[in-house]
């Protein structure tokens, strides 16, 4: 089912914008073609003022940045209106309450005034090239219709750099051409987002795949640039990492992205536990393992990277606690996923089945 285009929202009101130029004004920061970098923000007042200032030490800055907040209440709101009042480039930001980062982003690319929208998330923090490298293919090849980036984590504990390991890719293991970016690193002209018909609204997480999805099907020109990098932060504990890929995989499920990988995971652990728990299953133990240690394998060629600097007993630990992360993780997601086919289901089955999602 094709979804409906996001309208183009007016404010909801003077109270909730920062100085903005009309728009008919001119205000071209950087070079080139311009830009507006869109964000969207929830409870970020800890971290909001390094993203701020990882945007205002870019080399190519933006001409302009719209921020929509889903309805902060620790103050986020009040001190991006601090930061905006000193910008060298126009600052909007909108507040939605309640909304999800799908009806955020949509919002933000729909008020904003350039042909070119860069999107991150509030929170992360922005290597000084990003939008350099993001926008410069535009100019390069009139023909380019979107640019993805790259994302790497913040330094942080030894469980952030285990939890990197087990679940964030590496420039080198990325194939371009089948990258599915994230919306914290990602630009792209407006009419991509117009032919895709927006972020999907009814869908919680997971939206910039499906987002993903719907541009790829349309054949949309795109390259892939890893030096474009965005720096988030990875969850500081199992329980936040386990609800994280709980919900990403709910809304794999929900959308129907990703059965065949899903489908996969669910054959691996399946065949380990028949193997480890029948008794005529066990003769072929060993043959389960070999799969599951290539399979960790990757896991583990990672180390090196993360946990540059550090110990050699960290790295050691975190080559004996990978594998066990990793199946922790993938059980987050199986149960994730199983609660996203229901949420599916039930969601059809509301609509008579004449949601086609």
């Amino acid at each position: 089912m094709k979804e409906r285009l996001p309208e183009r929202r007016e404010p909801s009101g003077a109270g909730d914008l920062v100085p903005f130029p009309s728009q008919g004004e001119e205000h071209l920061a950087g070079e080139g073609t311009p830009v507006s970098l869109v964000a969207t923000v929830l409870d970020e007042a800890e971290t909001v003022a390094e993203w701020w200032r990882s945007i205002l030490s870019q080399r190519r800055p933006p001409d302009e940045v719209v921020v929509v907040d889903g309805g902060s209440r620790d103050g986020t709101v009040e001190r991006l209106r601090e930061m905006a009042e000193e910008a060298p480039f126009p600052v909007r930001v909108e507040i939605l309450p309640g909304s999800n980062i799908a009806r955020g982003r949509n919002l933000a690319v729909s008020l904003a005034r350039h042909g070119i929208i860069a999107v991150t998330d509030a929170g992360c923090v922005l290597d000084p090239g990003w939008l350099e490298e993001l926008t410069t293919p535009f100019q390069e090849d009139p023909e380019v219709r979107l640019v993805a980036g790259f994302y790497q984590p913040l330094e942080g504990g030894w469980f952030e750099a285990l939890s990197a390991c087990v679940t964030l890719p590496l420039p080198r293991e990325v194939r371009g051409e089948r990258f599915m970016p994230s919306s914290r690193s990602l630009a792209f002209r407006r009419e991509v987002w117009e032919k895709a018909g927006g972020y999907p609204e009814w869908l919680d997480i997971g939206e910039d795949m499906y987002f993903n999805h719907r541009w790829k099907e349309l054949g949309i020109r795109h390259v892939f640039r890893p030096k474009a990098v965005v720096y988030w932060r990875m969850r500081p504990d199992l329980p936040s990492l386990l609800r994280q890929y709980f919900r990403y995989a709910r809304g794999d499920g929900e959308s129907g992205m990703y059965p065949h990988r899903h489908l996969l995971r669910f054959a691996v652990y399946g065949g380990l536990a028949v193997a480890a728990f029948s008794r005529r299953g066990r003769r072929f133990l060993p043959l389960a393992v070999l799969p599951a240690s290539v399979y960790a394998g990757r896991r583990w060629r990672r180390i090196p990277v993360f946990f540059r600097g550090r110990t050699s007993a960290e790295k050691a630990a975190a080559v004996a606690a990978a594998p066990l992360l990793l199946a922790a993780v993938d059980g987050a997601k199986m149960a994730g996923y199983l609660h996203g086919l229901w949420r599916r289901w039930r969601r059809r089955r509301g609509s008579g089945g004449r949601d086609g999602v």
